[in-house]
């Protein structure tokens, strides 16, 4: 399957900025538009009193359209923190992916449009050496902030094509309700959570940082419950996500 990718240039843009010494795309953050039509998503991030903007966006027809080249830094990502990263702008590349959200009427995303993601992704990913465990999604890096792409996304149907990573359903853990040894792992994976050295309240409020890391988990992981409850399978697929990208990882 080849993309005919519709060139739509956004002013909203700048450069990339050093992370760590370096100016490299590690990421790859999967979005939702959250809006009630491709072209008003479109406008918005072409908008430059919006001040948003993402590098590519995906109809739901399969439609492609790239309004930041690669290279620049797009605004998708806003506050967020991943692995110890908080300018996670300046270390991804941000598709959109039109889906009215959670707001205006969350829906399946149509299998034409997820075939035309993993051809782009499985792409950007091979360009610029990005691993399966740095495909990430919004409510990843800002739990409590951000849902999307949210509970109805295939993950795992991605996963199988290198896209992301999904864990091995072999991870037993003694105690569910170890929530310190739960949030460790999180902290392992690269969620922000509250023992997290530094983490600003602009990543996490302290009165609902548990809770909302466990849903942006769930969302993606155990999406068939999304309650913020740490249960003795939430507990077990944490167990099993630390361990796929501790391996993974150790392998890159």
């Amino acid at each position: 399957m080849e993309l005919a990718v519709k060139e739509l240039p956004s002013p909203n843009f700048g450069p990339r900025r050093a992370v760590d010494c370096e100016t490299r795309v590690r990421h790859l953050v999967l979005h939702y538009t959250g809006m009630t039509s491709c072209q008003r998503a479109l406008d918005r991030l072409c908008d430059p009193k919006a001040e948003v903007s993402a590098h590519y966006v995906i109809d739901e027809d399969g439609s492609v359209y790239r309004l930041v080249a690669e290279e620049m830094r797009a605004w998708h990502a806003g506050v967020g923190f991943w692995h110890g990263v908080r300018d996670i702008n300046s270390t991804s590349i941000g598709i959109e992916i039109v889906n009215p959200g959670h707001e205006y009427g969350y829906r399946a995303f149509p299998d034409a449009q997820i075939a035309a993601l993993g051809v782009l992704a499985r792409d950007i990913m091979q360009r610029h050496t990005i691993q399966a465990h740095d495909v990430l999604g919004h409510s990843d890096i800002a739990p409590g902030r951000k849902t999307d792409p949210g509970e109805l996304f295939p993950w795992q149907s991605l996963a199988s094509q290198g896209i992301g990573l999904w864990p091995e359903d072999t991870v037993v853990v003694a105690g569910h309700t170890d929530m310190n040894g739960a949030l460790r792992r999180l902290s392992e994976v690269g969620y922000a959570v509250p023992m997290t050295p530094d983490l600003g309240s602009d990543i996490l409020k302290p009165e609902s940082a548990v809770t909302d890391v466990i849903c942006a988990f769930q969302g993606r992981y155990r999406q068939s419950q999304v309650d913020g409850i740490l249960d003795a399978e939430t507990s077990a697929r944490i167990a099993a996500v630390a361990v796929r990208f501790a391996t993974s990882r150790a392998s890159a």
